[in-house]
């Protein structure tokens, strides 16, 4: 018998390979499986048997590649290439319709068409692809970075390792991660057989699978994906968000079998409406429906704010409820400070999952609700997520319900607790309060802020775990023999996380005010507050006149900045600053005649000899504006190296673009 030659293996692995991906595509995607499962196990042990004979020939994207490797200590950060947002959400037809007239309004009557399709209980995850091939999954994080799980995502068939047909250079696909409802079941009534882990619900059984130290674990779990939108695109262009869900399924990324393009809006909320009476017949949970602007030139057009899209809605569907007992209300403390009751409930099973505790909001709902400690209440979940207290059922009281009081100290530091004029939340002023500290440093060290690049959630949890800080000035006291008891820190890593904190103290005044997350201070009246004072101690010195005469200053910023200051605990956390050498100035904004003053300018693309941040710097110290949308308004467009689809939208409306030379030489006029 002839032996095979090296080639004609070679051919039949490649042969194997792709009846293999094509039976995937067929299942996950077309939902259309033409052989039975054995049969696929069969092709499978055929293709690891040919493979074992020629190692050299095993590729990363193989079929039989999907679980391997040793068990992982941590989840190491990965930045997205575009951010990755959240949607706001509208919990009524009327909130849904008040989104619809603001859309109207911002395309100024121009026709729309809309994509609607079901909002998955599941968990956000972003892959990327270049050239076809997987090389990176990333969960959402807080939108900017989140934590790669690529190893994991890779054990998830329904994740293709390679495109099919002409794939774009470079693509972040984002989606879903979720399990079926029957498989969820099937999961949970196993492990209970063997004495394993019993999941709450399909959502938290789907996030922790995720993010399994064991790649093999997460294999056995019956997880699926679905793809509902995109970040960075290169290669490739698409008109809309369902020329783009289409060319997914032709890519071999599965996409939800229930979304449609619909030609107005009456159309798009009877879609909805019918998703919302056909809920419980959905394979998986649901708790709404996301409702989308077609036409990206029309998504541009409307632009975003910091943290969602204005061309994207999600319309949760009403909740369910259930009725439980008050064990005990308690104060829980937000990053800002803010305290919120929470009452501890007698364990009760609503909308799929056991509540044992719900959020009272603030307390003055308290007080609008009458609620007592020992009252039998109405629950719900907001948008199937958040349980809330809706009602107190009176004709159960006993007489031994018990009254709640606002806190006059921080339970957990124990600091003073003030709530401002004509404001209803309650507050804990120490800005070095353990409860904030966590979300403290991490707004510190956001990019934003004070850019500390590999600060992310993992090291801030170790460094407060190791008790190595206590408030974000003691970041800058750090040595590399503590940052080396670090989980997973080697020199290079901890060089170059202590490297990116020295490069932090350059940073203007106006980024430090933002990253001490002061109340009611954002990015743009820290700006503006530090342009105008130019120093941090004159800052510190000024009165409420002085504050309120800066354009954007009102009251409430005003006193929000004089508490801030006053505090003792400041004192000491600016001090530690100071001697850290953290600058704490910024240039005074420029008097007189401005060049680019009532100009507005857009960034698309990456510039070869500034940054984003500074280029936009350069345009505020002249007077002009920085925008992250293109519309009529906008003056100019700034293209650089492989700029977006701002480019186009530019074009389309007639919006003057310059290169990177004509904006410098703008700047010198």
């Amino acid at each position: 018998m002839k032996a095979k030659t090296p080639n004609s293996l070679a051919a039949r692995i490649t042969r194997l390979r792709e009846t293999i991906r094509h039976h995937d595509y067929c299942y996950y995607v077309l939902n259309q499986p033409e052989i039975a499962d054995a049969e696929y196990d069969r092709l499978l042990r055929a293709l690891q048997a040919l493979e074992a004979q020629a190692p050299a020939l095993v590729t990363p994207d193989s079929p039989t590649q999907r679980v391997g490797g040793a068990l992982q200590e941590g989840f190491q950060p990965a930045r997205h290439l575009t951010p990755m947002m959240s949607l706001d959400n509208a919990f009524s037809v009327a909130e849904l319709t008040a989104w619809h007239q603001r859309v109207v309004k911002g395309l100024e009557g121009a026709p729309a068409t809309y994509v609607v399709e079901p909002k998955i209980d599941g968990v956000s995850l972003s892959l990327l692809y270049e050239d076809g091939r997987l090389v990176r999954a990333a969960t959402r994080g807080d939108g900017a970075t989140g934590e790669d799980v690529t190893a994991n995502a890779k054990t998830i068939r329904a994740i293709p390792l390679r495109l099919r047909g002409r794939t774009p250079r470079r693509l972040e696909a984002r989606g879903e991660v979720y399990m079926r409802l029957r498989d969820f079941e099937a999961h949970n009534a196993k492990a209970q057989r063997q004495g394993q882990e019993i999941f709450a619900n399909p959502r938290n059984a789907a996030a922790g699978s995720l993010r399994q130290k064991d790649p093999a674990v997460t294999a056995s779990r019956p997880l699926r994906f679905l793809v509902h939108s995109y970040g960075a695109v290169e290669g490739c262009r698409f008109t809309g968000h369902w020329e783009y869900l289409q060319a997914c399924q032709a890519l071999g990324l599965p996409v939800e079998a229930h979304a449609g393009r619909w030609a107005n809006f009456e159309q798009a909320l009877a879609a909805c409406r019918r998703l919302e009476a056909n809920r419980a017949g959905m394979a998986y949970e649901t708790d709404g429906a996301v409702v989308k602007v077609d036409a990206h030139v029309l998504q541009e057009r409307l632009g975003a704010t910091s943290k969602a899209p204005r061309w994207a809605l999600a319309y949760k569907f009403p909740a369910q409820q259930a009725t439980t007992q008050i064990l005990d209300i308690t104060a829980s403390v937000g990053r800002t400070g803010v305290l919120t009751p929470v009452a501890s409930l007698q364990p009760v099973a609503c909308a799929g999952v056991t509540i044992s505790s719900a959020t009272l909001h603030n307390y003055d709902e308290i007080a609008r609700l009458g609620v007592c400690i020992s009252d039998w209440v109405v629950i719900q979940r907001a948008g199937d997520v958040i349980p809330q207290v809706v009602k107190v059922i009176e004709s159960r009281r006993t007489g031994r319900e018990r009254l709640v009081e606002p806190p006059r100290q921080c339970p957990v530091c124990r600091g003073q607790v003030t709530q401002e004029a004509e404001a209803v939340a309650y507050r804990c002023i120490n800005p070095a309060c353990a409860a904030q500290l966590a979300r403290a440093l991490l707004h510190f060290a956001s990019r934003e802020a004070m850019d500390i690049e590999g600060m992310g959630e993992a090291v801030v949890e170790a460094l407060i775990a190791q008790r190595l800080v206590h408030d974000v000035g003691d970041v800058y006291r750090l040595k590399t023999a503590q940052v080396l008891k670090l989980p997973l820190f080697a020199d290079k890593r901890a060089q170059n996380l202590l490297h990116q904190i020295q490069e932090s103290r350059t940073r203007p005044l106006s980024r430090l005010l933002y990253g001490l997350g002061i109340r009611h201070v954002g990015e743009r009246v820290a700006r503006d507050v530090a342009e105008h004072f130019g120093s941090l101690e004159r800052l510190a010195q000024a009165d409420a006149a002085a504050l309120n005469a800066i354009e954007g200053v009102g009251p409430v910023v005003a006193q929000a900045l004089i508490q801030f200051f006053a505090q003792p605990q400041t004192q000491r956390l600016l001090a530690k600053l100071k001697a850290a050498g953290v600058r704490l100035s910024e240039a005074r904004r420029p008097k007189g005649p401005q060049s680019l003053a009532g100009q507005t300018f857009v960034f698309t693309g990456e510039l070869s000899s500034l940054t984003r941040s500074q280029a936009e710097a350069l345009v505020r110290a002249q007077g002009g504006q920085a925008s992250t949308s293109v519309s009529r308004q906008t003056s100019y467009v700034v293209a650089g190296n492989a700029p977006g689809s701002k480019l186009a939208t530019a074009k389309q409306l007639g919006v003057t673009i310059l290169d990177e030379d004509a904006f410098e030489k703008l700047l010198q006029r």
